[in-house]
């Protein structure tokens, strides 16, 4: 998995690429949003959009992702996920723990709505 981040209107996007397995990825998101927590960075839209494969340590990091968002008073919006990762948080029902939408822009737009 590759990980990237870039500030849109103080909306931080945290980009992640590849296959999400958990592992070392789970470490260098975890330690990514600890330091944007840090910053009092409390708008993170993670994009999905470049993800291909997800297996439940994937999941497992994404939940600690949004825990530590909002142990820091932060919110964390899922975006761009493709339907086989969408079926993946229909089926765990994690689909009603984590804000979804389509596209990192909706999901940017739904900060000021």
């Amino acid at each position: 998995m590759n990980l990237s981040s870039r500030e849109v209107n103080g909306i931080t996007i945290v980009g992640l690429e590849g296959s999400v397995l958990g592992g070392p990825d789970a470490t260098e998101l975890d330690d990514m949003l600890h330091k944007l927590a840090e910053k009092r960075k409390k708008k993170v839209i993670l994009d999905l959009g470049s993800v291909h494969t997800m297996n439940s340590s994937g999941l497992s990091m994404l939940i600690k992702a949004l825990t530590t968002l909002k142990n820091s008073g932060g919110i964390l919006k899922i975006a761009g996920a493709s339907e086989k990762i969408q079926s993946l948080f229909v089926v765990t029902k994690l689909s009603t723990v984590f804000e979804m939408h389509p596209s990192v822009k909706k999901a940017a737009a739904s900060f000021s709505s």
